[in-house]
């Protein structure tokens, strides 16, 4: 039995001790996503300062906008916010009780309730879309430059499980 003040055998610091190449990658990986976390936050804090939207709020609107019949489930903007039904009813009595969107039942399922933007929530999601474009050109593309900016995206986007949203395969051209 090995006492604290033993040494650690050879194999239990091999263990321990990522090599210097899993460190760099993990490092990387961290400047990536803790990247990523701050730049999410400044630009729709940015959003909320120039269109007072707050960040759940301008989600919903922002998916409502590009939703078919800028409408959708409950339950769709749940899974969008990584919120719970709880969490996503608040936002969505937040924004109906400032009149950007409308809650309907079904026709067909009565489980199922629809938010639907309001002429002036589509206002709002447009004001507020105006302002997250404005932030990324300010925060993003202006250090960046466009065509590292899109190069950024493609790449992200390549790792998606999703096909419809993966990168083209430049080597498969029609």
């Amino acid at each position: 039995m090995q006492t604290s003040a033993e040494p650690a055998a050879e194999s239990d610091l091999t263990r321990a001790c990522p090599s210097a190449e899993v460190v760099a990658l993990l490092t990387e990986w961290n400047t990536l996503q803790s990247g990523i976390r701050r730049l999410t936050y400044q630009v729709l804090a940015d959003v909320e300062a120039r269109a007072g939207v707050d960040p759940s709020a301008f989600q919903v609107l922002w998916f409502l906008l590009n939703a078919p019949g800028r409408a959708a489930r409950m339950h769709e903007l749940a899974q969008i916010l990584g919120f719970s039904s709880a969490g996503t009813t608040k936002v969505a009595d937040r924004l109906a009780d400032a009149g950007l969107i409308e809650r309907s039942p079904s026709r067909t399922d009565r489980r199922v309730i629809y938010a639907t933007l309001t002429e002036r929530g589509l206002d709002v999601a447009a004001t507020s879309a105006l302002a997250l474009a404005d932030a990324l050109r300010e925060r993003v593309t202006n250090t960046l430059g466009t065509v590292q900016f899109e190069a950024l995206v493609s790449a992200i986007g390549s790792l998606s499980n999703d096909p419809a949203r993966r990168a083209p395969d430049p080597s498969h051209r029609s």
